[in-house]
């Protein structure tokens, strides 16, 4: 089998059936798959699913407390801004073009650590980076971790179903594994300890990190706004690592076919570009996957993009040496032959017939 076919732990119920199909599991099927995934007591290699899971649930209590006792019009603003397009943007930025795509490279570690904290901290690099080679390499098809033909359940439960590594990797296929995780400045696992974690990364430094990340950030909203603001924002975190799970179903049409003619140009998947994604976290996501390693997808006017905005303004302070932009080479191999095809049919149709 292809490297790309083994790297991730394939759930119970498996990725295709034997005609090489889709395997859709029921509801209870997914659901026993997630609370076995996440199981520390059945296995300590379930860590990194549990954890990703259980930060989420630890943050609801700020969101409670928000609503519950610190509500205000302005803090909910606030929460709105920092939830949709400050963490969503930052998970564009990170996760996406910098970890997955190396679409730019910062100048040295100072910048890199700066970008990986500059929000509350959500999602574990290893989990997105990793199962997101392999979505790019199966769209659409049985294999992709967070396949939108699965429906709703199977994208928003993926990261414990079918995002995680494998956890029999040779030591070979492992340290291929780690070397999609250079990048990221995770400190990373040996082989030998890759067999007691069944991770690349290490839950030391791991839950280390985040909590480091966590303190900072409470304590920084704290100062500013006071306990009020640290709920509103701690909770909107919450709010924006449970919508981001279910981003690909919604990104790939929810199953269907619903690009649109010059607007969506990729061919070989369902992806779509969406306004509200686009705009709120650069995530134009049919020009993502025609150009994966661009640093930049708003590539019209009318498709903001603050992600690139980030990217290139620290490009100009000295913060990124380098970066790629796609931009020139969409319109010139898809939207500027399009809007020509456009024009030909135009004049074609009112042009006389020739008798």
């Amino acid at each position: 089998m292809a490297f790309i076919d083994i790297i991730l732990r394939e759930p119970s119920y498996g990725w295709q059936n034997k005609n090489g199909e889709l395997v859709k599991p029921s509801i209870s099927q997914l659901f026993s798959e997630f609370f076995s995934r996440i199981n520390i007591f059945k296995s300590k290699k379930n860590w990194l699913a549990l954890m990703a899971w259980f930060s989420l649930v630890l943050l609801v209590p700020f969101l409670y407390f928000f609503f519950s006792t610190y509500f205000s019009w302005w803090l909910l603003g606030a929460a709105f801004v920092y939830s949709m397009i400050f963490m969503g943007s930052y998970g564009t930025v990170w996760h996406h073009r910098y970890c997955t795509h190396h679409a730019y490279t910062f100048r040295n570690g100072f910048w890199r650590f700066i970008t990986q904290n500059l929000v509350i901290r959500m999602i574990p690099e290893e989990i997105y980076v990793v199962s997101h080679h392999v979505h790019h390499s199966k769209s659409d098809q049985p294999g992709d971790p967070y396949n939108a033909f699965g429906g709703w359940l199977y994208c928003f439960l993926a990261d414990a179903n079918h995002q995680p590594i494998a956890q029999d990797l040779n030591e070979e296929n492992y340290a291929r594994v780690s070397e999609l995780m250079n990048e990221t400045g995770t400190r990373r696992n040996t082989y030998s300890q890759y067999k007691k974690w069944g991770s690349v990364s290490h839950p030391l430094n791991t839950i280390g990190g985040w909590l480091l990340n966590w303190i900072f950030w409470f304590t920084v909203f704290y100062l500013i706004g006071g306990i009020g603001l640290a709920c509103a924002l701690f909770g909107s975190a919450a709010v924006w690592a449970f919508g981001v799970r279910t981003f690909n179903f919604e990104g790939h049409g929810k199953g269907t076919d619903r690009r649109k003619e010059g607007f969506d140009f990729s061919k070989d998947d369902m992806s779509v570009n969406q306004y509200w994604p686009g705009i709120v976290a650069g995530e134009w996501h049919s020009n993502h996957h025609l150009f994966p390693g661009s640093a930049r997808t708003g590539f019209l006017p009318t498709q903001i993009d603050f992600a690139w905005m980030y990217i290139y303004s620290l490009h100009k302070i000295g913060g990124i040496s380098s970066f790629r932009d796609s931009k020139k080479q969409f319109l010139k191999e898809y939207y500027i032959p399009y809007i020509q095809s456009k024009k030909t049919k135009v004049v074609s149709a009112d042009s006389p017939a020739v008798r």
